[in-house]
Order: C-alpha cells, then structure tokens, then sequence
C-alpha cells in the first residue's frame, strides 16, 4: 500500500513538471514537501518568491512531517523538506539524505488548546482535563504529526495522557485536528498558535506553557538527491529574508 501512495504522489510531481510547448527552456522546478501547518503562508511566500525569481517554478506538497520524510525516504523527488520539528529532519540527517549545510531553522510556533467558538468549555489547566465531562480531545498521531508528539509531551509531563488515552481522536495532520474541532465533531484540540490565524469557528482556551514540550521550530534542509540543488538553496534563503519572516509572523509564526 505504501508503494501504491508513494507512486500516487510521484505521479502528481511528474504531471506538475509536465513541459509544455511554451515553457522557457531556462525555467527550473523545484518540489517542496511541507509541514499542513505552514499552507497558509507559504502559498503566499511561495507567490512572492517567484516574482523575484520568476525562472524557478515552485510546487508545493503539504501533509504531516512523518508522513513527508517517509515518502522522501521511500524515493520521492523531492527538492525541499520543511518539517514541522527536528525530530523527522534528523532521522533524514541520519540517513545523509539532506545537504547538511543547508539545514537551517526559519520559523517557531506554539501549542494551544481550542475549542469551538460556539462552545462555553473552558479548561484552566491540562491537569484539569482529567476531571472534566469531555470525551473527545483531537490530536495529531503523535507518530507522524509534531503537533501531536508536543502535545503528548505536555500531557505525559503533568501526568494525564495515560489517563485520557481513551478520549483521544487522532488526526493525520494538523489541518484535520482544525477541521474536527471547526465541525464539533470533537471537543477539544491541539493545534499550534498559528492555526488559530486560520480559522474563525474554534478559539484559543488554553495556551500550553511552552516548558511541557520541546521548542517547536521549524528546520528547513535542501535533500541530496536533488537536481536543482541552487534554485532549492536560493528557496531556503529566501524563507528567512524579511519579506518571507512577515508573512510567517502575520500568519501566527515565529517566537
């Protein structure tokens, strides 16, 4: 099944990178795989970079840094991985499958907890989850979304994940804990503080204190197979220019 995805997903980036008769023969095409979390702003970032280099075509794939680095792993051609933590860019470290040197972290977040913006929940703690009368709580898996493995570290940390473990609704990214909380389908859920920028149906209750989990950041890595190796580069630098870093900082973004 693995296969069958992967080809799936190698099979979108051959039909983007489709030439056609009036492609200038000097245009390069650079794939970012990217953390669900940065899609807002860096479909903006994207916009702005190719006015500047209007040569270099970016596409762009979202979905959850576990899942991304798998496929990068598995043989995706891939120019560009922004994860959502250190964690999966090490494990691509490990295995010399990024260029070193052009692993660099560009942006920070925060976790908190929301809610629907219909709903009069209030939670003042997250020991206090324990004691209360709800039974959904969205979470990433925290096997594959860093929103999911930092808010686990919170709950383990004052003692309830264990606890909760039957309350639990587990998403495949962070976008679709927003979209269960956003619907009522579930109660409760974790999201990063920039997530809250997305949407106008949940609401903040809680912001986790941010020394329950690891520092989340962003890291950004040019991978070694790529063939585009100064235009993936050029992409990198541009993330951490002014005009990138107002984006991400009017998107939620940043320390």
């Amino acid at each position: 099944m693995k296969y069958v995805k992967l080809f799936s997903f190698i099979l979108v980036l051959l039909l983007a990178a489709g030439c056609s008769n009036s492609a200038n023969e000097t245009e390069h095409k650079i794939f970012v795989s990217a953390a669900a979390s940065l899609s807002g702003p860096l479909n903006e970032i994207v916009d702005e970079f190719q006015k500047k280099y209007p040569d270099t075509v970016v596409t762009l794939h979202f979905g959850a840094s576990g899942k991304l680095a798998q496929q990068i792993q598995q043989g995706a051609p891939v120019d560009v991985f922004l994860s959502a933590d250190e964690r999966r860019m090490d494990i691509l470290a490990e295995q010399n499958m990024i260029l070193a040197d052009t692993r660099t972290i560009f942006t920070k977040n925060k976790l908190v907890l929301i809610t629907n913006k219909n709903s009069d929940v209030s939670v003042e703690s997250l020991e206090a989850l324990s004691s209360t009368n709800l039974t959904q709580i969205t979470v990433g898996n925290p096997e594959s979304v860093p929103a999911g493995t930092y808010a686990k570290q919170a709950l383990q940390n004052v003692g309830v994940w264990n606890e909760l473990k039957g309350n639990f609704v587990f998403a495949k990214d962070a976008r679709q804990v927003l979209t269960y909380v956003e619907s009522g389908n579930t109660n409760l859920g974790f999201v990063y503080v920039s997530d809250l920028k997305r949407s106008d149906l949940v609401r903040g209750i809680l912001e986790v204190d941010a020394d329950l989990y690891e520092p989340i950041v962003y890291p950004a890595a040019v991978i070694s197979t790529s063939e585009n190796t100064e235009q993936a580069k050029t992409f990198i630098s541009f993330l951490k220019s002014d005009q990138a870093q107002s984006i991400l900082s009017n998107a939620g973004f940043g320390s």
